[in-house]
């Protein structure tokens, strides 16, 4: 039903922006809704958000990364974007601390998504992980773990190299598969000794 005081296309970005978050989340992008409403340009979605946000019908801040909330919908967590992860070739990086040391940018989420876990956000370069439905310019929730299983995606140092990339890992005896999702792409042997995890995925943020 439709609030007083809020128009039919208001109403219907509010009803996408709660629809989106239920199915996903975290919070529409500016474009998505554009695209889920049927609306001709950015420009008109942010004038609607703006009265929106006048009528405190929604709470954005533009600091914040994906950070429209509904009122009504405020279990919500702050997670930090710190820098990227190469998924092709590995980045260069000065250290396994400096890559990740502060945070770029900060993306608001429900905290059903993070299930309690302590996590950290990465933008995604490269397509190695494409196969994984893991694209350049999407970003990758990442659990701060140092163990993990075989198959599990992560993000690995490489210590020789000072380079971090993001892939499925494999213990193979003594030495380590990092495997791209990509069926043009070779894996990446190296040594247990060579080798520290950063984080494991546990969730991904497609941008479309």
């Amino acid at each position: 039903m439709r609030k007083p005081g809020v128009n039919q296309t208001r109403q219907r970005i509010i009803e996408y922006i709660r629809d989106f978050y239920d199915e996903r989340g975290y919070a529409p992008t500016v474009r998505d809704i554009m695209r889920g409403c049927d609306l001709s340009s950015t420009a008109v979605v942010q004038h609607h958000l703006k009265v929106l946000e006048n009528e405190h019908q929604i709470e954005r801040d533009s600091k914040v990364f994906r950070s429209i909330q509904l009122p009504d919908r405020k279990n919500t967590i702050r997670v930090p974007i710190l820098g990227k992860i190469a998924a092709g070739l590995p980045i260069p990086v000065l250290s396994s601390e400096s890559w990740r040391n502060d945070a770029t940018d900060t993306l608001e989420l429900s905290s059903e998504i993070t299930k309690g876990k302590e996590v950290f956000a990465l933008k995604v370069s490269g397509q190695s992980m494409i196969d994984a439905l893991i694209d350049d310019g999407d970003i990758v929730l990442m659990e701060q773990v140092k163990d993990v299983n075989n198959g599990d995606m992560v993000a690995a140092w490489l210590k020789r190299e000072e380079e971090v990339t993001l892939k499925r890992f494999y213990y193979e005896g003594s030495r380590i598969r990092l495997q791209p999702a990509n069926s043009q792409m070779k894996p990446i042997f190296t040594t247990s000794d060579n080798i520290e995890i950063q984080g494991r995925v546990v969730a991904v943020i497609r941008t479309l």
